[in-house]
């Protein structure tokens, strides 16, 4: 495979960014353009929910590079114009701005979108929280809200909730789950992090599906459930998932289901790759497809799609990881737990706050391991799992 001569990376968000630096770092010396729709250089997203949204950190300490940095990657950054269309056949992609941008090799990098509420356009007091402009005019209305709904619990609804919470607000996470993140941590532990969240004084609404807003006077004034009575609310926040950024992608060739479908090296056709959020990848030892909503998935990809560009022809086949800061606990997730797992608890104990699990799915070694305040423990433990996600492993004699 002959290197390509010029590079288009369609994201400036992390995977975006990694996949320069990549190819730098591995002696690439083509041609390399940075395209994104935000009109800011490259930042991170972990931090929003948490540290911009409390106040900790001002917006330039999300910025992933310095400007140094990023002029030395020589590379083209053209920020704020968004990607309308691609061909993918002829490796161009079409601009907001009228552009059209032409390579050899293309990224998609462009990550997610927000999902809303249906039919809140127009109404104040409403909010998602995706971007920096986002997280800074929630800041600004949660510092004068008395009664805030945080509707989704999920990883970004818990984790907005807790934030809310600790800057003094009146909480309530309403969710369809029976518990915060129980289909990322299964029913035992999810149990724990409602005992933390009411602890804390989050009310919690389990089993609770939202179907419209209470409005006055153009404002939001609660949200009002399929069952039940309605829940004030001076402020909501719509945390109800997120879609793959791929509208623009319509009609270009590829083939897009719940992410941008590739094989096991990223390449979603000819030339074309996908890293981060968006992709979903071919998982060799797993024989079968993912898309990991994650910053650590969104570097580890993109470094591997950097090496496939250079003609490493290597499969992507990670152990999925995320981690989620709530409160005072620091929770990391390796493996693909399921809401079924058995749960053993392996290290320390619930009682102390801190804690490693294993979670087993019928025979055999563990599917997932979870720290809850045991960083260094979990990574341990991690070593469990190499049987059922590593090739080298996979494939050693028994």
């Amino acid at each position: 495979m002959n290197t390509p001569s010029d590079v288009l990376v369609v994201g400036a968000g992390a995977a975006g960014l990694t996949v320069v630096e990549s190819l730098r770092r591995k002696g690439y010396r083509g041609r390399i353009t940075l395209l994104g729709d935000e009109d800011r250089v490259p930042y991170d997203r972990p931090p929003l929910s948490k540290q911009i949204l409390a106040g900790t950190w001002d917006a330039e300490r999300t910025h992933l590079r310095t400007r140094d940095v990023l002029d030395s990657l020589e590379t083209e950054f053209v920020l704020g114009d968004r990607a309308l269309s691609l061909d993918a056949a002829a490796r161009t992609v079409r601009t907001e701005s009228g552009a059209e941008l032409a390579a050899e090799a293309i990224v998609l990098a462009t990550g997610l979108r927000a999902r809303r509420l249906p039919g809140l356009s127009g109404t104040a007091g409403v909010h998602v929280l995706r971007t920096l402009d986002d997280a800074a005019r929630l800041r600004g209305e949660l510092l004068e809200a008395g009664k805030v709904v945080v509707v989704g619990d999920g990883v970004l609804g818990a984790e907005t909730a807790a934030t809310a919470r600790l800057m003094g607000a009146d909480v309530t996470l309403a969710g369809p789950q029976a518990a915060p993140m129980r289909a990322q941590l299964g029913h035992d532990i999810a149990r724990l992090l409602a005992s933390l969240h009411t602890g804390r004084g989050v009310r919690l609404r389990p089993d609770t599906l939202v179907e419209a807003l209470e409005t006055a006077g153009g404002r939001v004034a609660g949200v009002r459930p399929v069952d039940g009575a309605a829940i004030p609310a001076d402020l909501v926040v719509a945390a109800v998932g997120s879609t793959p950024a791929t509208d623009w992608l319509a009609g270009s060739g590829l083939v897009l289901e719940d992410g941008v479908v590739c094989d096991s090296r990223c390449r979603a056709a000819e030339g074309i790759y996908a890293a981060g959020d968006v992709a979903r990848f071919h998982h060799e030892v797993l024989d079968r497809t993912l898309r990991s909503e994650n910053r650590t998935n969104a570097t580890e990809q993109a470094v591997l799609v950097a090496s496939n560009i250079m003609g490493e022809d290597r499969p992507y086949t990670p152990v999925p990881y995320f981690w989620t800061d709530q409160f005072d606990v620091k929770i990391q997730v390796h493996g693909l737990p399921t809401p079924t797992s058995t749960v053993h608890i392996v290290e320390g104990g619930t009682e102390q706050g801190r804690f490693v699990a294993q979670y087993h799915d019928g025979e055999g070694g563990p599917v997932a391991v979870l720290g809850w305040n045991m960083p260094k423990q979990a990574r341990l433990q991690r070593r469990h799992l190499t049987d059922r996600y590593t090739p080298a492993a996979a494939a050693a004699p028994r």
